[in-house]
């Protein structure tokens, strides 16, 4: 078996605190978990996410930007054999690393991702609504088009995807696009139906906040189909609807959401891509 470091990336959520937890729990034990922080996060936080959990061997690096920024930055300073996500909202039965890696362990893939659940039932009809939409993904979607799994419940060999690297001009959309190039690259993707991991929500956004999210990560993904040339092939699929009024809203939001992309990346394509380097560990 090779080496395993899982990556966190982090600003200041108190759920960190359950996702390390529930990596303590692990069958297969992560060699090495890695908090990429940005440099907002107050360091008492992290430091007392770590001390919380002694048993395991937690290092933080901070970075300035956004989450991009904190992965790409933070992928420099993997070592081990596999690089494994997790979101610090989410958290893993004990069985989770075993199963993800294993396609990985056993040379069938170089890279693997499974499912998202809720932890607990929706509250409200955004939450209900974004439950259907990540089930329609995993059903109607993932199995078919491995470049639609959500990176934050995936491992990769280490190598290839240092190779590959995060672009930080397509944030929210990251994963589509890494994915999209290890494909063209020749990697193998496979998805992991039973390495589930559990969704835990924060507190209601509202529906402004919601539509605010929603609409720059449709324009995150249209950046991510125009780099990697996919537009014409996503316009052209047939899915099932997900059976929600919101998918209303954002089908009325995807054609601005395409303008918008085009007119960005349009100014952002030629933008020399420079690394973050991580500030000392507090």
């Amino acid at each position: 078996m090779g080496s395993v470091c899982v990556e966190i990336a982090v600003r200041d959520d108190p759920r960190l605190i359950d996702a390390l937890a529930s990596l303590a729990r692990q069958h297969r034990k992560p060699d090495r978990i890695l908090l990429a922080a940005s440099t907002r996060s107050p360091p008492e936080f992290l430091r007392g996410a770590r001390s919380a959990h002694p048993e395991l061997t937690i290092e933080i690096a901070r970075f300035p930007g956004g989450v991009v920024d904190a992965r790409a930055g933070a992928q420099l300073l993997i070592r081990e054999d596999l690089t494994v996500f997790l979101d610090s909202d989410e958290t893993a039965p004990p069985e989770w690393l075993e199963r993800l890696v294993a396609p990985l362990e056993a040379g069938t893939a170089d890279f693997s991702g499974g499912p998202t659940r809720p932890a607990r039932p929706p509250n409200n009809s955004i939450e209900r609504y974004m439950e259907l939409l990540e089930r329609s993904i995993y059903e109607d979607l993932v199995p078919a088009h491995v470049t639609y799994l959500p990176l934050q419940n995936s491992a990769w060999r280490t190598p290839a995807l240092s190779r590959l690297g995060f672009d930080p001009r397509i944030p929210f959309a990251e994963d589509h696009d890494v994915e999209s190039r290890a494909v063209r690259a020749g990697l193998r993707g496979t998805f992991v139906p039973d390495a589930w991991v559990y969704h835990q929500p924060g507190a209601d956004p509202g529906f402004v906040p919601w539509a605010r999210k929603r609409y720059r990560y449709l324009v995150a993904m249209a950046m991510s189909l125009l780099k990697n040339q996919e537009l014409g092939h996503r316009l052209g699929e047939r899915r099932p609807p997900v059976r929600h009024p919101l998918r209303f809203v954002e089908a009325a939001m995807k054609p601005v959401a395409l303008v918008h992309a085009r007119l960005r990346w349009s100014r952002v394509r030629k933008w020399r891509v420079i690394l973050p380097n991580p500030e000392p560990e507090p």
